[in-house]
């Protein structure tokens, strides 16, 4: 039997008041590096400190049978040089505290074993810090161009906080049916548990991989906004703007692919002059 006690390790308790706690998770909802790049940013520009980890040893699968190709999914990564190992990367689910701003964060793995025990553990440090909400920030590759900001959709546990997101300007609500996330288990548990939950997913372009800068500065500026957070995104603007230079100049040179990306930006256009109209 899984003991969250034991599994919860706290190097300090955090006090909040009615706090939020910010989540990211690699895996799943996390393309363009959306999810996690988006917390990180935050956690360095606001100098949170780790505060608690959740073990991992119960929570992935390392060797799962298979081809190279599969099993390559899984397997921990590893760097070797000049005969002699430098590092060896197992999962790492941290939490981190920044109270003046009465917010805490959390980094880590989608889990791929004991959903509701890794949710207990959530839950649980949510309780002891006196955290109140509870907000994913993920990502779906979409019709989105790279050259426009991601769409962003919004699900939540309950309507009064849709309502509330709704005057924040977050008005397109997630519709989805298919493999859930384990952030959607975490949300049908939510208001259960005694917390709001709310997910914000950015639309990102589908036709990229690796990270996208662009749309973690998006993300990060409507967080800043939402939680009146005082961070400075200079960097984060300008390493988008390089972004989507190089990435226009690598479109460029596919005929295929930039005629695609015209009908993008045309339909993406037309959608945002037919919402400004209704």
């Amino acid at each position: 039997m899984l003991n969250v006690e034991e599994l919860l390790r706290m190097r300090r308790q955090p006090a909040l008041d009615r706090g939020t706690l910010l989540l990211a998770f690699s895996g799943w909802m996390d393309g363009g590096d959306v999810s996690t790049g988006t917390v990180l940013r935050l956690v360095y520009l606001l100098e949170a400190e780790p505060v608690a980890e959740i073990d991992p040893e119960p929570f992935y699968i390392l060797n799962f049978p298979g081809t190279m190709e599969i099993a390559a999914l899984f397997r921990p990564p590893v760097e070797i040089e000049n005969g002699l190992i430098k590092r060896l990367e197992m999962p790492e689910n941290l939490f981190y505290a920044c109270e003046a701003h009465n917010l805490v964060l959390f980094v880590g793995k989608e889990p791929n074993l004991f959903w509701r025990t890794f949710g207990d553990c959530i839950f649980e440090f949510g309780r002891r810090c006196g955290v109140q909400r509870i907000l994913f920030v993920g990502s779906f590759g979409g019709a989105v161009p790279h050259t426009r900001q991601p769409r962003l959709y919004v699900t939540c546990s309950d309507t009064e906080v849709l309502a509330e997101m709704e005057k924040l300007g977050l008005r397109r609500r997630s519709s989805y049916e298919g493999p859930a996330s384990f952030t959607s288990y975490l949300m049908t548990r939510a208001s259960k548990e005694g917390f709001q939950m709310v997910s914000l997913v950015a639309e990102i372009p589908g036709y990229l991989q690796g990270t996208n800068p662009m749309s973690i500065e998006a993300v990060t500026r409507r967080l800043a906004a939402m939680l009146k957070l005082p961070v400075e995104l200079d960097t984060l603007r300008a390493a988008s703007t390089q972004w989507e230079l190089q990435v226009s100049s690598a479109v460029e040179q596919n005929k295929e692919l930039a005629k695609q990306v015209r009908q993008l930006e045309e339909a993406y256009d037309n959608e945002l002059l037919e919402s400004e109209e209704a």
